[in-house]
């Protein structure tokens, strides 16, 4: 283990923490929040400091390999989290540090679930950074680090991999930097794009940050609360069609611009992501005709929810809690299911399921033809077998966290729909859950232990498990 460079990589993912807490310190300054200014300035210092502290020194040998890559992720999503929980601290808005530490760490991962009562008691700076961190985590400050940053000697693939999500991570180009590159400028232009159709709906500047924040990274933290129930139905739409575009794999985006149409558009993983879409809000449409005046608002609501659920966004404009139970049934299953791989959303992805559900298809063919030669191939392309050794791993994996998350938080004597929902939408970084975690409620009813538990789902989700896992390993840390 290279411990010197895993520590410089720490100390430059807090310097850049406090460089993100710049924005919400001017936010402060524009809405003369004076308290608050102080606050950032505080949290800042306290970031330079260790983050200068740990990277003072440039590491003679900065090759990273695999095990550093992970372990320099898993340690900086923690590391984030602590430090950008502290203006909520010292704010006294959540003066607990477990439930500031829940609601950064949903912030980040991206997650959206609160504890907080009455979100629209917040300054406005303070709900700024509570939106930012979604922004930050949806694509990852990780990938943000090995665009501007030369940290680890050539070798920071490692890093993209382990922040990624998805089964595999490639490269568009030959190096990682401009990979990272092209990453965050598509990122960077889809969110201004939907401020800019945000604004034309007649929704304000810092409105339209907030909300742009939360879709782009597919978080769900609202500034009202009633949701987005209060909006137009242009701005409504907006969303869903903005929460289902950062729901896709961004190298189809990249595919388009440079004008490879067609392996762009014939994704399997995307055109499989797109019919699950539609699916989806047909069943729910027509199970929800009742509940609605007009056919049209049946359909908003339907396509809203299902493309906030699947993308992991966790955004609302209703209760669906209160729907038929079919129609929460069909959102259960795709929460589960999640976004495309190498898209910003959460859940399983796609490209998961794919693979499992043909992994399942070869072993039927080999029991009945036991001489038969079956490869699993997704777009033309043969899945190698570690990656679908890794996905049955993943996928045991989360069952077991899932399962043993479960059975820790019922110690709070709360029901098995509450419970199995709450642990589903912070694993898959959904947010809102069913019964008492649904989308009129939030979090603050479990006690400090389970509120803990929870956050460790959060980012065991947003890492996909392993970076997290492989900090409890004793092999990890030999040298």
């Amino acid at each position: 283990m290279n411990y010197r460079i895993v520590l410089y990589t720490l100390g430059l993912v807090l310097n850049c923490e406090a460089v993100c807490l710049l924005l919400p310190l001017i936010c402060a300054i524009i809405y003369g929040e004076a308290p608050l200014i102080n606050n950032f300035l505080i949290c800042i210092g306290l970031c330079l400091f260790f983050g200068s502290a740990l990277a003072f020194k440039v590491p003679k040998y900065k090759t990273m390999y695999s095990k550093e890559g992970f372990v320099s992720v898993a340690l900086s999503w923690i590391l984030i989290s602590i430090f950008g929980s502290f203006p909520f601290i010292l704010s006294g808005y959540i003066p607990n540090f477990f439930d500031a530490l829940f609601e950064t760490a949903s912030g980040f991962t991206t997650t959206g679930a609160s504890i907080i009562q009455d979100v629209e008691v917040l300054p406005k700076s303070l709900l700024f950074w509570r939106s930012f961190t979604h922004w930050i985590g949806g694509m990852g400050i990780l990938v943000f680090l090995v665009a501007l940053m030369p940290i680890s000697g050539g070798n920071n693939l490692h890093l993209l991999k382990a922040e990624s999500p998805g089964p595999t991570v490639s490269k568009f180009v030959p190096k990682v930097k401009s990979t990272a590159k092209i990453l965050y400028g598509i990122y960077i232009f889809m969110t201004i794009l939907e401020i800019i159709f945000l604004m034309i709906g007649k929704m304000s500047l810092y409105e339209s940050f907030l909300t742009a924040f939360g879709t782009a990274g597919t978080g769900g933290f609202g500034f009202k609360n009633s949701g987005f129930a209060d909006y137009s139905p242009y701005i409504q739409n907006v969303i869903t069609i903005f929460m289902a575009l950062f729901g896709i794999n961004f190298t189809v985006y990249y595919l388009m611009l440079i004008k490879k149409f067609r392996p762009a558009l014939s994704s399997r993983e995307l055109r499989a992501y797109v019919g699950i879409l539609i699916a989806a809000i047909t069943i729910i449409f027509f199970n929800c005709r009742g509940l609605f005046t007009t056919a049209e608002e049946t359909l908003r609501h339907a396509a809203f929810q299902v493309s906030s659920i699947m993308t992991t966004t966790g955004y609302s404009t209703t209760d669906f809690d209160k729907w038929p139970q079919l129609s929460k049934t069909v959102l259960l299953t795709i929460m589960f299911i999640g976004a495309c791989a190498g898209s910003t959303g959460g859940g399983i992805k796609v490209s998961r399921i794919l693979i499992l559900l043909k992994s399942v298809v070869k072993e039927v063919k080999l029991v009945a033809h036991p001489k038969i030669t079956h490869k699993i191939t997704l777009d033309h392309r043969m899945v190698e077998h570690e990656t679908v050794r890794s996905i049955n791993v993943y996928m045991v994996s989360y069952i077991v966290i899932m399962a043993f998350s479960i059975l820790i938080i019922s110690i709070d004597e709360f029901d098995f729909s509450t419970n199995f929902s709450a642990v589903t939408a912070t694993l898959n970084n959904i947010g809102p859950g069913f019964s008492l975690v649904g989308p009129a409620r939030n979090y603050a009813l479990f006690s400090t232990f389970s509120k803990f538990v929870l956050t460790m789902d959060m980012l065991i989700g947003r890492l996909e498990i392993f970076p997290i896992l492989i900090l409890f390993s004793p092999y990890t840390w030999k040298r």
